[in-house]
């Protein structure tokens, strides 16, 4: 299909009045040439001029496809008027923004949005007011549930992420607001961020954090709290659902959002036209690059093409060029995109044995198929594996999601650690593919009232080499629980292994459970002891998604 491309001229600046009265401004990239044109709109909680720049292709280049661009100022940052309230506002000044930009000169009053983390899961609270104007988006590495999949993950603080994005969105709060030396001591704290003070989720600079920013609110905020539902795009699912934008998602195997994005998809799929896209990328950025591997120029970000193509059929009534619901992953095994009618949802059982040292001994703990066959499983000596948490030294995390940088990062020495049990599987004998979530159910008992659990899955290399494909951190007690980890896309090769790692710590990512059943982010040092946990092997599965090899493929 021919393309004709538009020239772009330098962009203005408008400012439009939300409905409370607060001026938001915006630069507006205008394509020249007969209109109408769709409208493209990011709304920026780091400053309009960022506009596109960390993930995206620059505006003009959108807007040379026939599209208005709008990079927006939300509410209390930039040049807009104000206060940030992190995502308290985004649902109405979204809305208002929407309606806004449906009536510019030469709009078809069809808009569109993109953008991600912030700016991702702004597109869906806007969404949930009553938006018709709003007809696709594309909200890349989302939180859905902001309790759960953001600020916490299953019940366990996410400190230094947390603490992190904090002191950046602090830091701009206070350099807005005039507070310069606030702002220098936030940078600051920002390049060297301290978890040993004696009470590591009160950092040095909490007073500064409370003052600019939403971590205390965070932190102290239980659960169950209504504020949770009016910033999570989770409690706007219906609302949403009868806006119905397209949806586009856009996630990454070591995304630190990815079970929002995933968790987004499974609840918007059944409900309006949704795909998700999942490439092997952290945060950002989206290369091919990744951790200690290469994933081959296919790896590349395409996703400036896909949103064009995407924003065309639902925003121009341009014949669809590629699949509109369904999944397309990136195999990090084959180096190569699979496409698939639905995000899989295939599960095979995998047995913990071993004879009681795979503290110890990385050869000791076997993971095998629950019934026995294909895969060796050693002698049973002690149904058990003990691990000990030693709070002067924690396990902390190597790659994945968690580490930095994440990513592929070869995690072999720290499976050797005396507080992480590994289980292996023999070599492969066949290549199999490994497409779906990854779940671990334990039963564990421990010599205190709760504990943590950090659980990785690893393909091991023919050298011995152990690259982290999905994890899971979960807060527990004492008995049968289950630890969702992160879903994954790989290829396992013929001679390669499959390694499950467990440890009671991931620190600093989450705080070190004190064992005292309280929240563990409220703990001081003083409160810390060593605990022993103890893992009853019989009773634990661990739920890989295996496929054959075969199966859904097809490189894009």
């Amino acid at each position: 299909m021919s393309r004709r491309f538009f020239p772009v001229p330098l962009p203005r600046t408008e400012a439009m009045t939300a409905r409370d009265g607060t001026v938001l401004v915006a630069d507006i990239w205008q394509p020249e040439g007969a209109g109408p044109f769709p409208v493209l709109m990011m709304r920026q909680a780091y400053g309009r001029k960022i506009g596109t720049s960390l993930c995206y292709a620059p505006p003009e280049w959108y807007a040379a496809h026939g599209y208005i661009v709008v990079m927006q100022d939300v509410r209390g940052r930039g040049d807009s008027g104000g206060a940030f309230t992190l995502f308290e506002h985004e649902a109405d000044d979204g809305a208002d923004a929407v309606a806004w930009a449906a009536a510019l000169p030469e709009s078809n009053g069809r808009v569109g949005m993109f953008g991600f983390s912030f700016q991702g899961t702004n597109q869906l609270l806007a969404a949930g007011t009553h938006c018709p104007a709003l007809k696709a988006v594309a909200p890349a590495m989302i939180g859905w549930d902001l309790y759960h999949d953001w600020a916490y993950e299953n019940g366990a603080f996410a400190l230094r992420a947390n603490i992190g994005w904090a002191t950046q969105l602090a830091a701009e709060t206070a350099r807005l607001a005039g507070d310069h030396e606030a702002q220098a001591a936030l940078f600051a704290a920002s390049r060297s961020l301290n978890f040993s003070s004696p009470r590591p989720a009160w950092p040095g600079h909490d007073a500064l954090l409370t003052r600019y920013s939403h971590y205390a609110r965070w932190r102290d905020t239980s659960a169950d709290d209504p504020y949770w539902r009016t910033i999570s795009p989770a409690a706007r699912l219906t609302e949403i659902s009868a806006t119905a934008p397209a949806t586009l998602l856009i996630g990454g195997w070591f995304d630190s959002h990815f079970p929002g994005t995933l968790a987004a998809y499974h609840a918007l799929s059944p409900l309006m036209p949704t795909r998700i896209v999942v490439g092997p990328w952290a945060h950002f950025p989206w290369d091919r690059r990744v951790g200690d591997l290469d994933f081959g120029p296919d790896a590349v970000t395409d996703i400036d093409q896909q949103q064009i193509a995407w924003f065309d059929h639902w925003l121009k009534d341009e014949p669809a060029v590629s699949p509109l619901s369904g999944a397309r992953l990136f195999d990090m095994g084959a180096d190569l995109w699979r496409e698939f009618a639905s995000f899989p949802e295939n599960s095979e059982a995998f047995a913990l044995s071993g004879s009681g040292r795979a503290a110890i001994d990385m050869r000791d703990g076997v993971l095998g198929v629950a019934d026995g066959s294909g895969i060796a499983v050693a002698t049973e000596v002690v149904p058990t594996d003990s691990v000990t948490l030693d709070p002067w030294r924690p396990a902390s995390p190597c790659g994945g999601t968690f580490g930095q940088p994440a990513g592929p990062v070869d995690r072999a020495q720290t499976d050797a650690r005396s507080d992480t049990l590994t289980f292996t599987t023999a070599p492969f004998s066949t290549a199999r593919l490994l497409a779906g979530a990854v779940t671990l159910d334990i039963e564990a008992e421990a010599t205190a009232l709760s504990f943590d659990i950090h659980a990785v899955l690893s393909r091991v290399t023919k050298d011995g080499a152990a690259y982290p494909l999905a994890e899971g951190y979960a807060t527990l007690k004492p008995g049968q629980a289950r630890v969702p980890m992160r879903a994954t896309c790989c290829t396992v090769g013929v001679g390669e292994r499959l390694r499950l790692s467990i440890s009671p710590a991931c620190f600093p990512c989450f705080p070190v459970n004190p064992g005292t059943d309280a929240d563990p982010w409220k703990a001081s040092l003083a409160d810390q002891r060593v605990l022993t946990l103890r893992i009853h092997r019989a009773a634990s599965r661990l739920h890989l998604p295996m496929l054959a090899v075969s199966a859904g493929h097809g490189k894009e």
